[in-house]
């Protein structure tokens, strides 16, 4: 079970790398690139499946932590959406690139800081 949790874990973690890799790089260009909303789904899927496993196994889950992290998942995800929609609609320098990057590095100290 260890070996599948690090393997979940691994591609959540990747998820969000993907995500504020993304931002980063459309904070230049001005537009929010299209492997933003797939890192941020792959994150936030992921996250839901560890959460399982970790409650499957009978692991010591902190609920409210769980629960922080998934409203501002799902608020990264709508931002990413609404990010990609300004792109197809062709709108510059959109103001979901840099929430999307503040929600990510949130999400990523929650998990870290949060004890």
């Amino acid at each position: 079970m260890e070996i599948v949790v690090g393997i979940v874990l691994v591609i959540h973690l990747l998820g969000w790398a993907l995500a504020l890799g993304m931002a980063v790089s459309g904070l230049r260009g001005g537009f929010l690139p299209k492997g933003a909303t797939h890192g941020v789904l792959t994150a936030l899927v992921a996250g839901i499946v560890l959460v399982g496993l970790a409650e499957m196994d009978g692991g010591d889950v902190n609920h409210v932590k769980i629960g922080v992290k998934l409203v501002v998942a799902l608020v990264a995800t709508v931002v990413a959406f609404l990010g990609d929609r300004a792109r197809r609609d062709d709108v510059k320098g959109s103001p979901m690139i840099p929430a999307l990057a503040v929600l990510v590095v949130v999400n990523v100290a929650v998990a870290v800081l949060w004890r």
